[in-house]
């Protein structure tokens, strides 16, 4: 048995769907491919980056806690 054959969205191409594909299952292996726009520049974040965001986060986290449920006295 072999694998289902699909027609591309954008470009109307017929092609194979394999487990696996990269990309969209409505989309042919070219149309799949990402296109360097500089919008996943993102991704090569280094350790401290992930870090010092993560410490942030929480403190944001904390402060809003604490204004939301602190006591009026």
């Amino acid at each position: 048995m072999g694998f289902p054959i699909r027609e591309c969205v954008i470009c109307g191409e017929e092609f194979e769907l394999r487990p696996g594909k990269p990309g969209y299952a409505n989309r042919c292996p070219s149309c799949s491919e990402p296109e360097d726009d500089g919008a996943t520049e993102q991704t090569g974040k280094d350790v401290l980056e992930r870090q010092s965001e993560s410490e942030l986060n929480a403190a944001r986290r904390k402060a809003i806690r604490d204004m939301l449920y602190r006591k009026e006295s």
